[in-house]
C-alpha cells in the first residue's frame, strides 16, 4: 500500500523524526494541504543542496569575513585595483586568525588596506578615509621581537557608542603581527624591524589626506618599571591588566590608552575620557577605572611598580580631572573650549593640590578615621571597648589577608587559563 504522505516530506525532514511526525499528522488531518507541504519540503531540499554544494572557502567569506560589512569600498574590494605594496604570508589575528597577503592600495579615492586570501579574493579591508588610528606596538613576553599593527576604523574604538545615523555599521579593527628578521634572514642595509612597513602605511595615509600617522610607544609618555626577564636590559611599554576575567595589555600612547590585543579591543582617546581613578589598592596591585561619557571600565591587577609611571601619564594629560573632559572634546572637534568656571571647578585649580588619586583616597580614609576618633565617647561604651577593639584588629588583619589571598589566587587562576590558551 503506497504511503499517502509525499516522499519529499520524508526526505526534507529525515533528520528530525519528531517534526516529520507532526507534518504527517497535519496532512492526515487535512489531506488537501498535502501539496503545500510537498512544495515546502522541495524548497527546503533545494536550499540545503545549494548550501552544501558551495565551497567551504566561499561559505566562510559569507559568514565570517568583513567584505562589505568592513566598510571596504567597491574598488578596494576588487582585485582589479592593483596594490602599491604587498606583504605575503602576514599573520592576522583580527578579524580572522589566519595568514593572508597584506596589501596597501595607494589610490586616494579608492585606496585602503586589505587582506587577500589564497584564492586571490579580498577577505576584508578598510579604506584609508575610514581609518581613525594606526598603532605599531611591541608584543609583550615574546622571545623574538614581534610587533602588532592595529588599524582602528572611525567609530570602531570599542568604547564610544556607534552613531545611530550611520548608514552602514563600522568595520572591525584589523590586527596583524610583524616578526623582526633575525640571523640569516636579515638583509644587509635593510631595517629588520617594522619601520619600513610603518613608513609605507604612513605614505598612504598622507596621500589619502587623512592627517594620520602610525603611532609608536614613546618613553616620554610611558615606560614600564618592570624589567623583561626574557630580554634583559630592554624596557617594556605595556602594563598587564585584566578586564573582567580576560587578560590583556594596556599601552599609554601619545594619543590615548589602548587595551589589546584580543577582542574586544578598546581605545580611549583623550577626548573620550572623563576621569581616571584607582581602586582596590593592595600591597602589590591596584585597579584602574576609566570613566567615559557612557560609563566606567575597570582594569584590574595592575602591578604597583607601574603606578608611578601611570599616574605621571594621567596627570600629564589631565585625565584625573573630570572638569577638563569637555575642554578635551572641544579641542578634538576644533571648537572653542568652555571658559574657566564652566562644568564645575577650573581644571588647573582642581589639579592644583598636587595630589594623585591614590594619595587623595588615602587622605580621605585618614579623615574618616580621625572623625571616628573624635566621635568616640568612652562613657557610652559600657565595657564593650575591649571586645570592640579586638574585633577591629581582627577585621583589619582579615581584610589584609583576604586581599593577598584573592590577589594570589587570581594570578594563579589566570596563569593557568592563559597557559591553556597559549597559541
Amino acid at each position: 500500500m503506497a504511503s499517502k504522505h509525499p516522499k519529499e516530506v520524508d526526505l526534507a525532514f529525515a533528520a528530525n523524526h519528531e517534526l516529520r511526525k507532526r507534518v504527517h499528522a497535519a496532512i492526515d488531518q487535512n489531506p488537501t494541504q498535502s501539496t503545500l507541504f510537498r512544495d515546502i519540503s522541495t524548497y527546503i531540499m533545494n536550499q540545503t543542496s545549494q548550501q552544501t554544494s558551495e565551497p567551504a572557502s566561499k561559505k566562510r567569506k559569507v559568514e565570517d569575513s568583513n567584505g562589505a560589512q568592513n566598510g571596504a569600498a567597491a574598488a578596494l574590494a576588487s582585485t582589479a585595483v592593483k596594490a602599491w605594496r604587498s606583504y605575503p604570508g602576514t599573520s592576522f589575528s583580527i578579524p580572522q586568525r589566519k595568514k593572508f597577503t597584506l596589501e596597501l592600495v595607494e589610490n586616494k579615492k579608492d585606496g585602503g588596506i586589505r587582506a587577500i586570501g589564497a584564492d586571490g579574493s579580498v577577505e576584508f579591508g578598510i579604506p584609508w578615509r575610514d581609518v581613525d588610528q594606526v598603532f605599531c606596538l611591541p608584543v609583550p613576553e615574546k622571545a623574538k621581537r614581534q610587533h602588532n599593527f592595529i588599524v582602528l576604523p572611525v567609530h570602531g574604538d570599542g568604547v564610544n557608542p556607534v552613531p545611530d545615523d550611520l548608514k552602514t555599521p563600522p568595520p572591525e579593527p584589523i590586527v596583524w603581527t610583524f616578526e623582526e628578521a633575525t640571523g640569516k634572514n636579515i638583509v644587509e642595509g635593510e631595517d629588520p624591524g617594522p619601520g619600513p612597513m610603518a613608513e609605507a602605511i604612513h605614505h598612504c595615509l598622507i596621500k589619502a589626506g587623512t592627517g594620520k600617522t602610525v603611532i609608536f610607544p614613546e618613553p616620554d609618555e610611558f615606560r614600564s618599571a618592570i624589567p623583561q626577564s626574557h630580554r634583559k636590559g630592554e624596557k617594556a611599554y605595556h602594563v598587564k591588566a585584566h578586564r573582567g576575567s580576560k587578560e590583556g595589555y594596556l599601552f599609554f600612547t601619545s594619543v590615548g590608552i589602548l587595551y589589546g590585543f584580543k577582542k574586544p579591543l578598546a581605545f580611549f582617546d583623550f577626548a573620550s575620557i572623563n576621569a581616571v581613578s584607582y581602586t582596590a589598592v593592595l600591597r602589590n596591585t591596584f585597579n584602574m577605572v576609566i570613566t567615559t561619557q557612557t560609563g566606567e571600565i575597570e582594569f584590574g591587577m595592575l602591578d604597583q611598580d607601574d603606578y608611578a609611571g601611570i599616574n605621571e601619564y594621567v596627570q600629564k594629560h589631565g585625565l584625573q580631572d573630570a572638569s577638563m573632559a569637555a575642554a578635551r572634546r572641544a579641542k578634538k572637534l576644533n571648537v572653542n573650549p568652555p571658559a574657566e568656571g564652566e562644568n564645575g571647578t577650573n581644571g588647573a585649580a582642581a589639579a592644583g593640590d598636587g595630589l594623585s588619586e591614590l594619595q587623595k583616597a588615602e587622605a580621605e580614609l585618614q579623615d574618616m578615621e580621625d572623625e571616628e576618633e573624635e566621635d568616640y565617647d568612652p562613657e557610652n561604651d559600657e565595657g564593650d571597648s575591649d571586645g570592640s577593639g579586638s574585633d577591629s584588629e581582627d577585621g583589619e588583619e582579615y581584610e589584609e589577608g583576604e586581599g593577598e589571598e584573592y590577589e594570589e589566587g587570581y594570578d594563579e587562576g589566570e596563569d593557568e587559563e592563559m597557559g591553556g590558551q597559549e597559541e
